[in-house]
């Protein structure tokens, strides 16, 4: 059995410098607090959301606050042809004009002001720079026509982080830092705002996304800054990096997994089920509601939930029986359980499973086999 190791930071880091736009975040930052230091480099794509992801203590928030300009460092920031920080060259711009819009996890509204007032404070507070959003175009993104005359005081978890959101917005910012936004809600306002994270993308501005959990990841991000002890350790597509043996080390247990993209081709509404196109195969779901035939979407499956066969099995449950070959076998030689990375067309699905049953199957690296998912365990 093979072992994977995570890239050094240098090596991976660098690996999607300045793909996609041109427009690219470029820093390598150094500071220490206590007995914890950071030394953070890495250069990507100015677009999209970026999540910084790993375990808690990694130094996720700290680097954040270091890009926004918040806790001193060393090294040097640039977005784009704008340089916020170069300490080898004497230029530290503040933090109020680097133009870096950041959300906490507490949405700290002004508690004497309404939503409208709240939204118009930011808006006043960003005329001095390029006005590129409206206020009439975030309100109707983030759907907050009707809490404008409504107090703070008045407003849900999710709500008031809706708000937060359109006052960041509203300030101007050239790149969006969210702290885990979503750590202080409860999972039914959770739900309610990531789909409103999600449409960020259509105010053009790139967002760097602190998170450990690995659902927000996927449903948010476009790429994945993989850190742990104040170093990044890896960038690369959300896809490719979540299936990485060596990245999901850095997950809870029970927390691996796969993301696969497809494509919705039906709906079932008498079985309430999806049809989802991935890599050529036909996987059925529970129903993705809120989609049209054609939209693209992104799953995650667990691997505790992937099985493996010799032979395409007839007369089960199971609705999903996948084509697959086996390209990873890892785990010690006394664990009793091991990862299983098998190919499915362009696409990587992660498979835990006994020992003891890879000794029976006796299971090879390029072996042609079948993966079985049970269709309640994909995860949207």
């Amino acid at each position: 059995m093979t072992t994977a190791t995570l890239t050094g930071a240098n090596e991976g880091a660098q690996a999607s410098a300045g793909k996609g736009t041109g427009r690219a975040l470029d820093f390598a930052l150094s500071t220490a607090f206590g007995d914890f230091e950071l030394d953070a480099r890495a250069r990507w794509p100015a677009e999209g959301i970026t999540a910084l992801f790993g375990p808690s203590g990694a130094g996720k928030s700290s680097l954040l606050r270091a890009l926004a300009g918040f806790d001193s460092a060393r090294g040097h920031v640039r977005l784009g042809s704008q340089t916020w920080l170069d300490t080898a060259s004497g230029v530290r711009v503040p933090a109020h004009g680097r133009a870096a819009g950041l959300l906490f996890q507490d949405a700290r509204l002004f508690a004497h002001l309404d939503v409208a007032g709240n939204l118009r404070y930011a808006q006043r507070r960003g005329r001095s720079r390029a006005t590129r959003i409206d206020f009439a175009a975030v309100v109707e993104a983030l759907a907050l026509a009707d809490l404008l005359v409504r107090p703070v005081a008045r407003l849900s978890g999710g709500e008031r982080q809706r708000v937060a959101l359109g006052r960041t917005l509203l300030s101007q910012p050239k790149l969006l830092l969210l702290d885990e936004p979503f750590a202080a809600l409860d999972a039914a306002r959770k739900a309610e705002l990531l789909p409103y994270v999600a449409r960020l993308g259509e105010f053009g501005l790139p967002a760097v996304l602190v998170s450990h959990d690995v659902d927000e990841v996927v449903r948010l991000a476009d790429r994945v800054a993989v850190m742990a002890a104040g170093r990044i350790l890896h960038v690369g597509p959300t896809r490719e990096t979540l299936a990485r043996l060596d990245v999901q080390r850095l997950t809870e247990d029970a927390q691996s997994g796969s993301v696969l993209e497809g494509a919705l081709l039906a709906q079932d509404d008498e079985y309430g089920l999806s049809r989802v196109s991935v890599a050529g195969c036909d996987l059925v779901l529970p129903r993705l509601d809120g989609l049209r035939p054609g939209e693209s979407v992104r799953l995650r499956v667990l691997a505790r939930d992937v099985a493996i066969a010799l032979q395409a099995p007839g007369g089960i449950s199971i609705r999903n029986v996948v084509p697959a070959r086996i390209e990873l076998l890892e785990g010690a030689a006394d664990a009793a359980q091991i990862e299983v990375s098998l190919r499915v067309g362009d696409q990587m699905l992660l498979s835990r499973i006994t020992r003891a049953a890879s000794v029976e199957l006796d299971l090879r690296v390029g072996m042609d086999v079948f993966a079985l998912v049970k269709t309640v365990t994909f995860d949207r």
